[in-house]
């Protein structure tokens, strides 16, 4: 059986522990300063915050980076900390309200605690149960109102330091009793119909494919037999509508992207990008975390604590100057500074900590362009070299205009074997789906950046060598993926 380890942000919070497993800080996961076997562990997430970028954000993301079974999961705490999230969850749940108050006024509130999917009310626990099964979570309090019947309006999970002293008995005979269980999520239904909807922001700025990628994607589709159309933000509601999802717009967690890849998702479509690959990809803590242990390619890389000053000491030390400073989630090189001296060093990370509890700082390998491998399906699709904005240190330069520098584009057969297979390692453990993969080659081996989960494809650039066949491939996959969704 599986370790359990229940991370709370200070030990003050859980003072008697139970019997079922360890109590360490979330300092101590960050650092991996806990017993280490050959069996991997199972974690609780119980910190105190479980909003975006929070420490209980970074717990369950780094749980599921290190291969760690995590209750919550990520996907879960996305879920809840996002009312239009779960709301498409619980519309559609049917759960049994027949044990609440009948008699309470028009517009009144109710809160109820349940623990690992039980309640102190005994009437409740099918309620709480249903529930569970949607949102593992350990500790959920719902909020319902009294309309017309009793509707589920707020859900938000919580800390044992939040718990009333028979609410923590009752947490803790649960906690036990969960660690003997596997749960299991219920599968989707599958839809029949082969169109695809290709999901657009017309005022984005930087966009991955411009008017001519997406001509061309339709027109691919049209070749095989898929019904393409472009959607934008307002088309929430007719997702059902489709077969499949292809999202040409940047995405986030934090964006409604994310809600669009989860919503298709609950709806059984076929999804690129999934919202797993959005959220492994968008946050470089994660990638970070990946990359080490699955022994991919990358510069070194150290993990920084709000709170922590002896880490910059550390790096200071250890990495020397310049150094490379990134929020978890920039995309484009926003969020992503170089420190060329300890007083640089202190302004950048007092700057950006007021935006995430965890900034990674990265060894600087100066190249003069990166390369960007486009893999598909695991296999590598299309291969650029993005070169370096003059007389700066990235590719892009943003300030009152945003600059970028100019590009190669080249058959995969002729990039270097090291930078292929550093591309390839990256993306292996995040998932099948479509991404890019920025590697910088140096002294002959491949150094991994980042990898994107939304990679360009723009008209004139990422297919100038392979035409149409590039959009050919993209939709084939997505045809494939879809024929067996249906079962053919």
């Amino acid at each position: 059986m599986s370790k359990t380890l229940i991370v709370v942000h200070q030990r003050k919070d859980w003072p008697q522990p139970p019997t079922a497993g360890q109590v360490i800080t979330f300092q101590d996961y960050v650092t991996g300063n806990y017993p280490q076997g050959s069996v991997r562990p199972r974690i609780i997430n119980l910190c105190r915050k479980f909003g975006y970028l929070s420490e209980g954000y970074y717990c369950s993301l780094l749980a599921e980076a290190r291969g760690h079974k995590i209750t919550p999961s990520l996907q879960t705490l996305s879920d809840l900390t996002r009312r239009s999230l779960y709301r498409i969850r619980v519309s559609d749940l049917g759960v049994p309200l027949n044990n609440l108050p009948v008699d309470a006024e028009p517009n009144s509130s109710l809160k109820l605690r349940f623990f690992f999917g039980r309640s102190l009310d005994p009437t409740l626990d099918e309620l709480a149960r249903r529930l569970f099964e949607i949102f593992p979570c350990p500790l959920l309090e719902i909020t319902l109102k009294r309309k017309a019947q009793w509707e589920i309006t707020g859900l938000r999970p919580l800390s044992p330091r939040q718990l009333a002293e028979d609410e923590r008995e009752l947490f803790t005979w649960t906690l036990e009793d969960f660690t003997r269980k596997q749960w299991r999520r219920k599968r989707v239904k599958a839809r029949s119909r082969y169109d695809l909807a290709i999901l657009c922001d017309p005022g984005e700025s930087m966009p991955p494919s411009n008017a001519g990628a997406l001509k061309r994607f339709i027109r691919a589709g049209r070749e095989m037999g898929i019904h393409c159309q472009l959607i934008t933000q307002r088309d929430y509601l007719r997702l059902p509508e489709f077969d499949g999802l292809f999202i040409r717009t940047t995405t986030n967690i934090d964006h409604f992207t994310f809600r669009f890849a989860r919503k298709a998702e609950n709806e059984g479509l076929v999804v690129i990008d999934d919202s797993n690959s959005i959220l492994r990809c968008t946050n470089k803590v994660y990638l970070a975390d990946l990359f080490r242990i699955h022994k991919v390619p990358a510069p070194r890389t150290l993990l920084l604590h709000r709170g922590h000053r002896e880490q910059l000491d550390k790096l200071a030390a250890d990495f020397g100057f310049p150094v490379v400073i990134k929020i978890p989630d920039g995309s484009f090189s926003r969020g992503v500074e170089k420190a060329n001296n300890r007083e640089e060093l202190d302004s950048i990370s007092r700057k950006l900590f007021r935006e995430s509890t965890l900034l990674l700082a990265q060894e600087f390998l100066y190249t003069d362009f990166d390369w960007r491998i486009g893999v598909l399906d695991r296999k590598p699709l299309y291969a650029c070299r993005y070169y370096m904005v003059k007389r700066h240190w990235q590719i892009y330069r943003h300030g009152q205009r945003t600059n970028s520098g100019g590009f190669d584009t080249l058959p995969v057969s002729e990039v270097p074997t090291a930078v292929l297979e550093a591309a390839l390692a990256a993306t292996r453990p995040i998932g099948d789906g479509f991404y890019g993969v920025d590697v910088k080659e140096k002294d002959g081996r491949g150094y991994v950046i980042e990898v994107n989960d939304n990679p360009s494809i723009e008209s004139g650039i990422e297919d100038k060598h392979l035409g149409m066949d590039l959009y050919r491939q993209v939709m084939g996959t997505l045809l494939r993926r879809m024929e067996a969704r249906r079962g053919h």
